[in-house]
């Protein structure tokens, strides 16, 4: 399935139905009066979060969502039937603007629902319309037309925390290690091409990680795959810095350069807490002519950054300490954030 986190809708409430003109006529009662009913009401459209729904590729594909017709009124005083209600599901994070790019709501919580557009009333049969002076009206009210409306849709994902690294760093085998998610992993970079979310559990906590493509210098002026993805790290409560042992590309640099990306995308997300950790450790241990120059670095790197994790993704080495200082640091995250 394509991953879509942006989409344009419209929306079409359900006309209401007429009311109808009649008049009773019984064996015996010649001059009934009038019996018309009302029409029915028009379908209004909601939207409704669900975990069931990860993306807004339907919404992509299919752009017209048309409510269901309140039907007309009929004799004997009986009313038109209702036009069913539209329930679109959507998923949680999804942000709904008005054409003019208004917020209206966001829809953040399972089962939460936001009418977005209201079906027309029906109209009234010519039974209200009797009256001591007009014993036999022909009058009616037409049904009123259904809400219609353009929708901007924007999903922004909710997790708890938010992965941050250079291409090939290892950010997808780090989600594969803690979680039951499966992305692509390659020996070359951008093998993530969309956001991923798993979810870690451990019998007594659980926490959503999300992964978004790895971000290259200048990301944050539209250059690689990162600026378009950036904002499904911006709902994170915590975020996680992954830089690596590269032959390429300094820890030290790579840290500060990754620091500047955020915060020329949107400085705030600087405010969240974080934590750092080097992956590849197992780079430090293989007969190489890298393996000494990295342990150097290494050495340099955590004095100045004693609170960094030395972690080993592909082997599950340093995990479990990253992990239990997560969910510390989530801890002290207000639940708004986490919810």
């Amino acid at each position: 399935m394509r991953f879509i986190d942006e989409a344009k809708v419209r929306v079409i409430a359900g006309n209401g139905g007429d009311g109808a003109v009649s008049f009773r006529r019984e064996k015996y009662i010649p001059k009934g009066g009038p019996d018309g009913g009302d029409g029915g009401r028009g379908a209004s459209i909601f939207l409704e979060g669900s975990h069931d729904v990860q993306t807004l590729v339907d919404f992509r594909y299919l752009r017209e969502y048309r409510g269901e017709d309140g039907q007309p009124g009929r004799g004997s005083q009986c009313n038109g039937r209702a036009g069913e209600d539209l329930v679109l599901k959507i998923p949680l994070g999804t942000i709904v603007r008005s054409e003019d790019g208004e917020i209206e709501e966001e829809i953040l919580r399972e089962g939460q629902m936001v009418l977005v557009a209201k079906g027309g009333k029906g109209g009234l049969g010519n039974l209200h319309f009797k009256s001591s002076t007009r014993q036999t009206p022909r009058i009616f009210l037409p049904g009123e037309p259904g809400e219609e409306r353009e929708l901007e849709l924007e999903l922004k994902l909710l997790s708890h925390v938010g992965l941050v690294g250079f291409p090939n760093a290892g950010k997808s085998t780090l989600l594969r290690a803690l979680t039951k998610a499966r992305p692509k992993v390659a020996d070359y970079p951008f093998t993530t091409l969309t956001p991923q979310l798993g979810v870690f559990e451990n019998g007594q906590v659980s926490f959503t990680i999300a992964d978004i493509p790895g971000l290259i210098e200048g990301a944050h002026q539209g250059r690689g795959l990162g600026i378009q993805f950036l904002r499904h790290i911006s709902r994170a409560a915590f975020l996680l810095f992954v830089v690596a042992f590269d032959r390429n590309l300094r820890l030290e640099r790579a840290y500060y350069a990754l620091l500047n990306e955020i915060r020329s995308y949107d400085y705030k997300l600087l405010n969240r807490p974080r934590l750092l950790c080097v992956n590849k450790a197992d780079l430090l241990e293989q007969e190489s002519e890298d393996a000494e120059l990295f342990q150097e670095e290494w050495k340099a790197f955590s004095l100045k950054h004693p609170e960094a994790f030395l972690i080993s993704a592909k082997r599950q080495h340093g995990l479990d300490a990253l992990t239990s200082r997560i969910e510390v640091e989530l801890l002290k995250v207000p639940a708004s954030m986490v919810s």
